[in-house]
């Protein structure tokens, strides 16, 4: 049974240091060992129990991870050691054990509370689980709180689960069809308090939120508000269910929620200043072009002792593992190609029309910290994602076009080399790898997706247009026919396609993860 496999209360592993790894292959070189351990130390649960079985692990943290995603992944993780008759028992509201009966008749389970994202780091600090779930990243504050178990930003400790899209919802008899930032900050700050301003004509709309501790709130004040505050009008939820069921029985409702909880409301777009209006997708938020789009976070320890912590997180990040996140409503990680091609916007750029021509965009990015060549944590797990599926027989002899691009800050010279810098270091990871691109350029800040007005815009788009903004396009080449793969660079996007062509998409990227 390996990780379950531990003698009750004890804190001894038999794991070395060494890197686990996670489904990708350790960089060397250009990036950081992506290959990693992921467990938490000691924290007593041994001699915890739940009824008769022993718990074996504890998550607590986000409401929108904790719901159904995470029991879901609790289950599948479980019988993979082995365990039969496994199930769910609800404890308290918004707690529930997971367990199941493992070949030498012993119980054992996985203990999951979604209280809201804060709690994820406040129960890691006080030692109360050994998983914190997060629908929003790290602040500082927590940083600096959680610093006995290591740089919480790393790739040790900080692993992405999958990602959302916070949906604006809306009752389905409301004609609106699309609304801007700056008019949903009106709106739930409260001085926008009749729909006819953004085009209906009826009622003031009747705004509900999530509660304080949601990193659903955290987000959206983070995106949206910033610091105006909420409206004191505004009827705040634990539950994002009833959030949903709550504005589905208004007409004049309005709110935000996960994607998978949009139930009976009706989702609109969402547009960024000086940027068209975007409907959240699985598309969209893979590329994280949605302007409300966010990822999905485990935390743990980085120096870790716990065999079932570090074994949890690499089934969650694998191939299976994704599949879950995707099947309970998210967005998975994968190279698989969307359904349904997208093609370059009509202002790009003619080499890069020609380039891309016949491309498919796929749902893999790779990012950078605005002004930085550091590819973040996401994109480290998502170079093995490729080349993985890259590796395969039918794509043998084929190679990778990389495009690069960067935001708009500074001198369009500079900007240019930034973008240039960017495709080279991901064609050198591509190299460690054992796949050499055909050509590697960028094309500076041209073709932007979000606003360059703020920081949070400028490193996901790069001042590009029309979604494509530091965009690192990745082609296959077979024969005489060009096979693309476009990605990301403020977000370089990578990701390859079971079709011809792959594209690569936008991931957000910190400027603190070496490179």
């Amino acid at each position: 049974m390996g990780a379950l496999q531990r003698k009750h209360g004890s804190c001894r592993s038999n794991h070395s240091l060494e890197p686990a790894r996670l489904g990708v292959q350790a960089l060397t070189r250009v990036l950081p060992i992506i290959a990693i351990l992921l467990a938490v130390g000691c924290s007593g649960k041994n001699s915890t129990s739940s009824g008769n079985s022993q718990v074996i692990l504890r998550m607590h943290g986000s409401n929108t991870i904790g719901a159904q995603l995470a029991p879901a992944l609790a289950e599948a993780f479980l019988r993979t050691q082995g365990a039969t008759e496994v199930k769910r028992i609800p404890s308290r509201p918004e707690e529930v054990v997971v367990q199941g009966v493992f070949p030498d008749s012993s119980i054992k389970s996985i203990e999951i509370a979604a209280h809201g994202s804060a709690t994820a780091f406040s129960d890691l600090k006080g030692d109360k689980c050994d998983i914190g779930n997060a629908s929003r990243q790290i602040k500082p504050d927590e940083v600096t709180g959680l610093s006995a178990l290591g740089d919480m930003l790393s790739p040790a400790s900080e692993h992405v689960l999958g990602l959302d899209g916070i949906a604006i919802i809306v009752n389905v008899s409301n004609s609106v069809q699309s609304i801007s930032k700056g008019q949903l900050q009106q709106v739930f700050g409260g001085k926008l308090t009749d729909w006819a301003e953004v085009g209906r004509p009826l009622a003031g709309p009747i705004t509900v939120a999530r509660d304080e501790k949601s990193g659903t709130w955290d987000t959206f004040k983070a995106l949206v508000l910033g610091n105006s505050p909420l409206t004191p009008a505004a009827k705040r939820f634990e539950d994002s269910r009833e959030l949903s069921d709550r504005v589905a029985d208004d007409p004049n409702g309005i709110g935000f929620i996960g994607l998978p909880y949009v139930r009976s409301a009706k989702a609109i777009a969402v547009s960024d200043s000086g940027t068209r209006a975007i409907f959240p997708t699985r598309l969209t938020i893979a590329t994280e072009d949605y302007p409300l789009s966010r990822r999905l976070y485990l935390y743990t320890a980085a120096n870790p002792q716990d065999g079932a912590t570090r074994d949890f997180v690499n089934f969650a990040l694998s191939k299976a593992g994704q599949e879950i996140v995707s099947l309970n409503g998210f967005v998975g990680q994968t190279a698989e190609p969307p359904d349904q091609p997208t093609p370059p916007p009509n202002d790009a750029p003619s080499d890069y029309k020609r380039l891309t021509a016949g491309a498919e965009r796929l749902p893999l990015d790779f990012r950078f910290g605005g002004g930085s060549i550091a590819l973040d944590n996401k994109a480290l797990y998502d170079l093995g994602r490729v080349v993985d599926f890259v590796g395969g027989p039918q794509y043998k002899g084929q190679k990778i076009l990389l495009l690069g691009f960067a935001d708009a800050s500074g001198s369009r010279e500079k900007n240019c080399e930034l973008s240039k810098e960017r495709a080279r270091i991901v064609a050198d990871a591509f190299s460690i790898r054992g796949i050499t691109a055909s050509a590697v350029t960028g094309f500076c800040s041209d073709l932007a997706v979000a606003s360059n007005a703020t920081a949070e815009g400028r490193e996901k788009t790069g001042g590009l247009k029309f979604g494509w903004a530091d965009d690192l396009s990745l082609k296959m080449a077979d024969g005489n026919k060009e096979r693309g793969l476009r990605s990301r660079i403020t977000g370089m996007r990578a990701a390859t396609a079971a079709m011809p062509w792959f594209s690569a998409q936008e991931i957000p990227m910190r400027s603190d993860v070496a490179a």
